[in-house]
């Protein structure tokens, strides 16, 4: 499928205390989306030096298409600790290269031929990198599909990004903890969670809202349709990474136009083995991934 999926925000170096793997929610869901079939881009800056080289690299060895501008600023990188149940925490350095990506005209050029696009809050917390998502959202086709992964880190957000990228989305995709601080930020302590998606839903007009709960399962709402499913117990390596092919998975069963309940069972089971793997980015199985490109 030629189909343009794109993960739009930060690409950097997710760095462990023994290792370092290549992250960023948009990257790890580009990758995915490229996994499930479709032309899967990560649109991110890094900076002219070592560990911006080793990207291009990682990249070019995952076969993920890529439009990374090179910047004056250092390349990203998240330092990560995991607790006993290997849930991340992390550190996020500022003010590197995917803060002060810019609007190109190879930006624009892909914006108009993209069928789907993901992004975030944490990469506008700059204003250089939130005008350039901004402006890709703007011009992006009338039906393209427009997913906020609302990925709440640390800090980096506010009432507003999160108003007025709701506004821009049509597709929501948000865990436990962050619709705890949804509520608090919304004045919505009063409401449960099934009230706060489905207020979320209708008050932005939003297409499907997805509310994942770690070990807890997951929610998907519709206007008309509304799934529930456990979550599958594996052995957990990490976690970090779940989420993204979670979205991308439903992402790819959505635009074939498999029903939502379907969909929502292939994004659990792709999430569940990326829990088993070390790192965003595993590849999957052949066997498993023929189950989204029937």
């Amino acid at each position: 499928m030629n189909k343009i999926i794109v993960g739009l925000g930060e690409i950097l170096w997710d760095v462990f205390p023994e290792r370092k793997v290549l992250g960023g929610a948009p990257a790890n869901f580009a990758y995915h989306a490229s996994q499930f079939g479709f032309n899967g881009y990560a649109v991110s800056a890094i900076g002219n030096d070592l560990l911006g080289k080793e990207i291009l690299n990682a990249l070019e060895g995952k076969q993920l298409n890529y439009l990374l501008e090179t910047t004056d600023f250092p390349t990203g990188t998240v330092q990560i600790t995991l607790s006993g149940a290997g849930i991340p925490q992390y550190e996020i350095c500022e003010n590197v290269a995917w803060d002060n990506m810019p609007f190109s005209n190879r930006a624009d050029n892909l914006a108009k031929n993209t069928t789907a696009v993901c992004f975030g809050s944490l990469a506008q917390r700059n204003e250089v990198s939130r005008n350039s998502i901004l402006r890709f959202l703007e011009t992006v086709p009338d039906d393209c599909l427009k997913i906020f992964d609302i990925n709440l880190r640390q800090h980096f957000y506010s009432k507003e990004i999160i108003e007025e990228s709701l506004k821009r989305a049509n597709m929501l995709k948000i865990n436990d903890e962050e619709i705890n601080i949804i509520s608090q930020m919304f004045d919505l302590q009063d409401y449960t969670e099934q009230e706060i998606c489905t207020k979320l839903l209708n008050e932005y007009q939003l297409a499907v809202v997805i509310l994942t709960k770690g070990v807890d399962g997951s929610l998907v709402f519709t206007e008309k349709e509304f799934s529930c499913l456990p979550t599958p117990k594996v052995h957990v390596a990490d976690t970090v990474g779940a989420g993204d092919s979670f979205t991308a998975a439903f992402v790819a069963a959505y635009l074939h136009g498999r029903p939502i309940g379907e969909a929502h069972q292939l994004a659990v089971e792709a999430s569940a083995y990326v829990c088993q793997q070390h790192g965003a980015m595993p590849q999957m199985p052949d066997a498993y991934m023929e189950l989204f490109r029937k």
